[in-house]
């Protein structure tokens, strides 16, 4: 298996995974013609991809869907819950190319594994398996819970939020009251504490790589992130770089990730 994020944040989100036999892009957040061009970058063409996964409607995640599936006759699968809140955005997709499901399911060899995240709308995130290799992918998630780090546990890579630092968060002027509440509420985003305390329990369960990923332009950098993140995680005995390692994704393509 390998995978690559190519574009990460409010401006757009893809993520490209590919086992054996089966090229998958996990949301769309960008336009049809920016997707090709990215999708070029590593090699792929859009024609080879066999499916697209949706993790919920918001048009950060959704963008391009409509006409690269159409164009390149390409599935699409979203839970059935998250299908509700398509409908009326995704209408050049043919009912043939319209997949729902509601629990774990395979493509080929992969195996995919629906979980369910708290959000302001219905949204997933995923876990990706095949043979003993596992990569999973959470974001846009308003807390963390026993039930979803179960289901990522034993990951060797996981993209994981890490959306806001609290305090620019609660500091900045641009954002009114209301959307500040929803951010830092329990089914807005995912803080930089917050992924710190989620990655100390994946690194004691077996993870590997950790890629930060879906940070606020206005409310957190790359450089914060990391910053903060590796200096909680040493609070308690994990050390960046010794232990387990942190990338940061951004709106450019990022690093590819092979396991064998």
């Amino acid at each position: 298996m390998r995978v690559i994020n190519l574009a990460s944040g409010s401006d757009g989100n893809i993520t490209y995974i590919e086992s054996e036999n089966k090229k998958i892009l996990l949301d769309m957040g960008l336009s049809c013609a920016e997707v090709d061009k990215r999708l070029e970058l590593i090699n792929i063409k859009p024609s080879e991809i066999d499916a697209i996964l949706v993790t919920h409607e918001h048009s950060d995640h959704i963008k391009g869907i409509d006409v690269f599936a159409s164009k390149y006759n390409t599935p699409v699968y979203a839970h059935e819950k998250v299908w509700i809140d398509l409908d009326g955005k995704l209408k050049r997709i043919g009912k043939e190319n319209r997949k729902m499901f509601d629990e774990k399911f395979s493509l080929g060899e992969l195996i995919i594994n629906p979980i369910e995240i708290p959000h302001d709308v219905s949204c997933y995130g995923f876990s990706f398996e095949s043979g003993t290799n596992k990569i999973s992918v959470l974001t846009d998630l308003g807390h963390t819970n026993d039930r979803i780090l179960s289901a990522i546990k034993g990951s060797q890579i996981v993209y994981l939020e890490a959306n806001y630092d609290r305090q620019m968060l609660i500091s900045g002027t641009k954002y009114p009251l209301s959307l500040k509440r929803r951010i830092d509420g329990p089914n807005g985003h995912l803080s930089n504490k917050s992924c710190a305390d989620a990655i100390e329990y994946l690194c004691q369960n077996g993870t590997k790589q950790i890629v930060l990923s879906h940070l606020s332009k206005e409310n957190n950098s790359p450089l914060i992130a990391y910053r903060y993140i590796s200096q909680e995680l040493s609070k308690n005995g994990i050390i960046e770089g010794e232990h387990i390692k942190i990338d940061v994704a951004t709106q450019t393509p990022g690093a590819f990730f092979r396991l064998k």
